[in-house]
């Protein structure tokens, strides 16, 4: 590996920090905006990484794809990835709606497989987007991969991506029907955790202003104030 090549690697995968960098301040202000405004946040936990080059170099040859930064980054869209686990089915949704609305988020390819699970019982949002990331020398469009499921389908996830690596994708039929049971108690899980949600706080209670973050309407008041005053001044002043 020359010198040259080497610092354009180096500067290839840094970019590539940079975007999940980018989406976790998203998301972290989302949670902010949550914790806020609303009372409660959508928002359980979020995970980031981004491949190792070794990863990487292994899914190339996997895929006989060329060994060139530009036929990498056109083909291989989970370099970087985001996964954020939420409370509930509904969340999701919300969560992705409101990442994907952002008019500097560009939506390549939405995977549904809560609407249309695996044959494994799998179930989880996908959304591969493309986000710039603002360098000394101008922006660059970076692919992201955003994993969007609940708690109840985290754990089951993870579940089977031990078993997966075990057998090393040979899982057995045993096995198999286990965790495809598993599945469905994890989606009924989720199902009746919500209707428990909806039974105390209502249908609409994600919409619900917090008590306990209204602004003080004296404080209001003299806000106006000030900005009338500072208006009158302005004006007094561009007459003299």
């Amino acid at each position: 590996m020359t010198q040259a090549f080497r610092l354009q690697f180096q500067r290839f995968m840094m970019e590539y920090q940079f975007a999940v960098d980018e989406v976790l301040t998203k998301v972290s202000i989302l949670r902010e905006e949550f914790l806020y405004l609303h009372k409660y946040n959508p928002i359980e936990h979020i995970t980031s990484r981004v491949k190792t080059p070794e990863s990487i170099m292994r899914k190339v040859s996997q895929r006989n794809i060329h060994p060139s930064l530009t036929a990498i980054r056109e083909n291989i869209s989970d370099i970087a990835g985001v996964r954020i686990t939420c409370s509930f089915v509904k969340d999701i949704y919300k969560v992705l709606n409101t990442l994907t609305a952002q008019n500097d988020i560009r939506v390549i390819q939405i995977k549904d497989y809560i609407k249309n699970p695996k044959p494994s019982g799998y179930k989880s949002v996908h959304a591969i987007v493309e986000i710039p990331v603002f360098l000394s020398d101008g922006p660059v469009n970076v692919v992201v991969e955003l994993q969007i499921r609940t708690i109840a389908q985290d754990f089951w996830a993870s579940l089977e991506h031990k078993i997966f690596y075990k057998y090393d994708g040979e899982v057995p039929a045993h096995l198999a029907t286990e965790l495809a049971d598993a599945a469905a108690v994890a989606t009924k899980l989720d199902m009746q955790m919500q209707r428990l949600h909806t039974e105390v706080h209502g249908h609409d209670a994600n919409d619900e202003k917090s008590e306990g973050q209204e602004v003080d309407s004296d404080v209001i008041q003299g806000l106006l104030m000030l900005a009338k005053e500072a208006s009158t001044s302005k004006d007094q002043g561009e007459t003299e």
